[in-house]
């Protein structure tokens, strides 16, 4: 049996023809648990890779000077060429899903609908802070993040992004502004509450999600649950292969952080997955 990893086609050999049907699932489980061990392991190795891409100590925090970007710069240096836009955005998530998603790019004017899609994703491309409140590289504008949103994310995590989006263009960069206006928008219901199986698609291969490690990227789903802090999956636990981060702060933070306490309870939980959206191996 031979099989195209980019497509993860399998197709029979001439000489598969004489094997027994027993000899070929025996092939098929060991393939599947090939694949099924890997992943494990990509798994485990993008969580620890999550957290290192956005680990950083609370004095980094405290200490703008250490960061490589420690203000907003002009906003054209975040703006990317409309036509890269949409195709990094598309590039979030696999062809079969993007395709018929709807695009938005980053403009002066805040996020502009590019392409109107029928099946209720949403794909966009843009830098950290349209979608973070703070983190060490959040006004960084190598910051390259692509993501597509399904359905329940659309109308639950959208909002949260237009409204830190909008709070930037106005001029709101300090983090208690920000906090601030999320709150505020929160309690107008405009932000409404996290919606069941509310998740993302970042598989882009050409995203640049931090300049920490050595990959920029990691190919991965993300699944927003309300939660506090990590203690409610035993992602606190360093033999725990699961791993959050507050969607507001996203560095590893306690469950008592006065950050987050302010703030609706609300985490990303990463999964890494072995493919990039066109198929090729993420990992090898």
């Amino acid at each position: 049996m031979q099989c195209i990893s980019s497509t993860r086609v399998c197709v029979r050999d001439s000489d598969d023809v004489d094997k027994p049907d027993s000899f070929r699932t025996m092939e098929l489980f060991e393939m599947l648990r090939t694949i099924t061990t890997r992943a494990t392991r990509i798994f485990v190795v993008g969580a620890f890779a999550l957290v290192t891409l956005l680990s950083m100590t609370a004095s980094a925090r405290a200490q703008d000077e250490q960061r490589p970007y420690p203000k907003m710069l002009p906003l054209e240096q975040y703006l990317m060429d409309r036509d890269a836009a949409i195709a990094l955005a598309r590039s979030a998530a696999p062809e079969s899903i993007s395709k018929d998603a709807s695009v938005l790019v980053l403009t002066p004017k805040g996020w502009e609908t590019a392409v109107k899609g029928t099946n209720g994703f949403v794909c966009m491309s843009g830098p950290s802070w349209t979608a973070s409140i703070d983190f060490y590289d959040v006004w960084s504008p190598k910051q390259k993040g692509a993501i597509c949103l399904n359905p329940a994310a659309v109308r639950s995590i959208l909002p949260i992004y237009y409204k830190l989006t909008e709070m930037t263009l106005a001029g709101v960069v300090d983090v208690e502004g920000r906090i601030a206006g999320i709150q505020e928008a929160y309690a107008k219901h405009e932000i409404p509450a996290l919606e069941p199986a509310a998740m993302s698609y970042m598989m882009s291969k050409n995203a640049y999600l931090s300049h920490l490690g050595q990959t920029h990227n990691l190919c991965h789903v993300m699944f927003f649950l309300p939660m506090k802090g990590p203690g409610e999956l035993g992602d606190n636990d360093p033999n725990s292969p699961v791993s959050s981060t507050s969607i507001w702060f996203p560095d590893p933070d306690k469950p008592d952080s006065p950050l987050n306490k302010e703030l609706p309870p609300l985490r990303v939980v990463p999964i890494a997955v072995p493919y990039w959206s066109d198929g090729t191996v993420a990992f090898k």
